[in-house]
């Protein structure tokens, strides 16, 4: 089960508060401000800083 767009409407990055988006291979979420990746493990997204890495663009 993919994660629904209710929820990817309300998560945003913890750091910089913008809204996130699902990476085209949908294994994470991605920050368009400070470049965050979150991961998604089991279908949850882990919003957690510590988690994230960064992207190159």
């Amino acid at each position: 089960m993919p994660i629904s767009q209710e929820l990817l409407d309300i998560l945003v990055c913890p750091l910089c508060k913008t809204a996130v988006k699902l990476t085209p291979d949908g294994a994470g979420l991605k920050c368009a401000t400070c470049r965050r990746v979150y991961p998604i493990k089991d279908e949850i997204p882990v919003m957690l800083p510590e988690e994230a890495t960064v992207a190159s663009e």
